[in-house]
């Protein structure tokens, strides 16, 4: 089985699984609703200070909605030991990897898309203008933060204390993803409107070579 077929069937036995329970879905977007309109109540923002400091809310609430969905990615898969049965099929590796973090990377986008109306009301932003130069930092942040966090979920996964082991691992990753998200969204929604290339070139530079690394220790990843 070739690894695009591979991968597309594990993305859609994992779309197959969230449609069915709606588990993750739902759960991730109330929680980061209720964060957003709790950071809009704290300090009732002008439209200057939204400007300034809502898009970094914006990545931390994006970021907590990512720690809700990346924990159960390898989870699902111990109930039956199902992923001992996966990594015995005769597939790369990589494809389970690259499966559940298209699953992830799918379902994050469309919780940060459902969400971003929401967020563009409370902080009184006018993101219409700019809405598909938001989407592209959209784009990048997110296949960052589903690529790390699907490989440390695999790393963590058969740990005992993996609910505190996958922060562990991944904040301090993440950190520079985060804070060029942040800054080249508070860019785009200054006035004037500016769209960072030195910005989108780190993140999608940070997104290659964690993928490239996840391609070539896919099969470590996976081990016991």
């Amino acid at each position: 089985m070739s690894l695009v077929h591979a991968t597309a069937t594990i993305l859609a036995k994992e779309l197959r699984t969230e449609f069915r329970s709606r588990e993750l879905l739902g759960t991730t977007v109330v929680f980061v609703l209720i964060v957003l309109v709790l950071f809009s109540f704290t300090f009732d923002p002008t439209t200057s200070e939204s400007r300034r400091f809502g898009p970094g809310l914006l990545w931390l609430a994006f970021l907590f909605a990512g720690s809700l969905m990346l924990q159960p990615s390898f989870l699902r898969e111990q109930a039956n030991d199902t992923l001992s049965a996966l990594r015995l099929a005769p597939i790369d590796p990589f494809s389970i990897l690259a499966g559940k973090m298209a699953a992830n990377f799918l379902f994050l986008l469309l919780v940060e898309l459902i969400l971003l109306p929401v967020f563009a009301v409370l902080y009184n932003l006018a993101i219409l203008p700019v809405l598909w130069q938001l989407i592209l930092i959209l784009v990048l942040g997110t296949l960052g933060v589903t690529t790390t966090g699907t490989v440390f979920a695999a790393v963590s996964a058969q740990a005992r204390l993996r609910e505190l082991l996958l922060p562990l691992l991944l904040l301090p990753v993440l950190a520079p993803l985060l804070v060029g998200s942040a800054e080249a969204t508070v860019l785009l929604l200054r006035d004037p409107s500016e769209l960072s290339e030195v910005w989108l070139v780190f993140l999608a530079a940070f997104d290659v070579v964690f993928l490239t690394a996840a391609w070539l220790f896919g099969a470590y990843l996976l081990e016991e």
